[in-house]
């Protein structure tokens, strides 16, 4: 991985991202939005795995809703965005799926 990569992964996941991690998952993945997507994917895992909200009465409420929002908002700007280890012209978004329904040539009576 090169400084251009770790970059733009430290810029979706934040300064505070392991950046010995990030090179372990490159190694495996071979590709920087699969690193950013997995991790991203472990951190909505991990908001999942816990209660959203938490209710104390007359003491405190903690709602997390909004940080998996956040999360889920996160990881489609990463599938969507070029990546900087995509060849030129090619962000990854150029996939269509059409739809169109099927009718005989021929009415036969």
């Amino acid at each position: 991985m090169d400084e251009f990569q770790r970059s733009w992964l430290l810029a979706q996941l934040g300064p505070d991202t392991d950046p010995a991690d990030l090179e372990r998952r490159f190694f495996r993945l071979g590709s920087v939005r699969a690193v950013a997507l997995e991790v991203l994917g472990e951190r909505r895992a991990k908001l999942l795995a816990d209660p959203l909200r938490v209710t104390v009465d007359g003491v405190v409420t903690m709602d997390l809703q909004e940080n998996l929002h956040g999360i889920e908002r996160q990881i489609d700007q990463v599938s969507q965005a070029p990546s900087p280890d995509e060849p030129d012209g090619e962000d990854g978004g150029d996939n269509v799926l059409a739809t169109t329904w099927m009718t005989p040539a021929r009415h036969y009576r």
